[in-house]
């Protein structure tokens, strides 16, 4: 074919293409009524993670399977805006990590709303303002969250979804280099690239911001005093501040899970992942009888973390995210056996794994 020719059947497939976009939200249109009659969730986790699986066995391979599944991410977008559209919450101002991890997990069709802490965001789902809320739990280089996982373990709300964004941090001045003298990030940011900190800015001021938006605006603000800021592209070009350094965390691989909060529970998707709390008696022992409940049922445990209680001093709870679905055995028969062996105990909630 001339090259004319092949361009003519690109415009020809991607008409088709629009046609059968078009054609499926018109289902999608149609099953938005009927769970609009049953009241029922329209953002169902469970059916998205089977779609995108089902997704990449048609691929086998061919096509970069990232762009794939960011392609059906957009088109899922479009269906739940369809379906009556939903309101996601998450930690402002726009252009921190947490804007970009609810982008990547809802697309651009749904309506996402900045919030300047945690707490507001768990009490705005709490009490309906917004659907649902994105906060992070777990970095790869710097642990657990503790703000998020302390607040998981008051509410009543659910994980219901989960999303993992590749952290790539970036030092933020309209200042020189060597003029730099406070850098300003969230505790968690500076904590990730605390080694290249020591090496590159060994005599800077750090200080800690509500997140790293805030601390791009003021690196706009102050750079007549030498202000920097460690965040991302997208705050670099929101708070018209240059990006002087790419890719500064300490570890390459550095990745942010981050936690889909809402009023809902998941169902089981095939390969789930449970988030779990508990308390134990403060006896010699009694942590190791919990866990081996765990080991007896062959269940793997991806990470455990302990929290103060509070209420009690020196007295602790274990948050743990174990493999399976909480409704589905062999887990179902653990929790049922820990719900009666334990103080305290709750499941935080099951999402799928992907």
């Amino acid at each position: 074919m001339t090259l004319d020719e092949l361009r003519g059947e690109i415009d020809r497939i991607d008409a088709e293409i629009v046609a059968l976009i078009k054609a499926r939200m018109r289902c999608v249109h149609g099953v938005g009524e009927i769970k609009k009659d049953a009241h029922s969730h329209i953002f169902v986790p469970e059916r998205e993670s089977q779609l995108i699986e089902k997704i990449l066995r048609h691929n086998a391979g061919e096509l970069p399977e990232n762009g794939l599944k960011s392609i059906y991410r957009q088109i899922v977008s479009m269906s739940l805006h369809l379906e009556g559209g939903i309101k996601v919450g998450y930690l402002g101002p726009p252009g921190t990590w947490s804007h970009q991890a609810a982008q990547a997990r809802f697309g651009d069709s749904v309506e996402l709303l900045p919030y300047p802490t945690f707490q507001q965001i768990f009490r705005s789902v709490e009490i309906g303002e917004i659907n649902y809320g994105v906060v992070p739990i777990e970095n790869s280089t710097y642990g657990r969250i503790s703000q998020a996982i302390d607040l998981l373990g008051s509410t009543e709300l659910r994980i219901c979804a989960q999303v993992h964004l590749n952290v790539r941090n970036c030092l933020l001045s309209n200042t020189e280099r060597p003029n730099i003298r406070k850098i300003y990030s969230h505790a968690q940011v500076l904590g990730q690239c605390r080694e290249w900190l020591r090496n590159n800015f060994p005599n800077a001021e750090l200080i800690s911001t509500a997140s790293t938006s805030v601390a791009a605006k003021i690196a706009h603000d102050e750079a007549n005093n030498g202000a920097a800021a460690l965040g991302s592209e997208l705050a670099a070009e929101l708070n018209h501040v240059k990006v002087l350094e790419r890719n500064i965390q300490d570890k390459a691989g550095n990745t942010t899970r981050f936690a889909v909060i809402g009023n809902q529970s998941t169902a089981p998707s095939g390969q789930d992942r449970t988030t779990i709390c508990f308390g134990v008696p403060h006896t010699a022992g009694s942590l190791v009888e919990v866990l081996s409940v765990f080991k007896e049922h062959g269940i793997n445990i991806y990470c455990m973390d302990s929290r103060p209680t509070r209420d009690t001093a020196w007295e602790y709870l274990f948050y743990i995210d174990v493999e399976g679905h909480a409704e589905q055995s062999p887990l179902k028969d653990c929790v049922t056996i820990l719900h009666n062996r334990t103080p305290m105990f709750k499941v935080l909630g099951s999402y799928p794994e992907n």
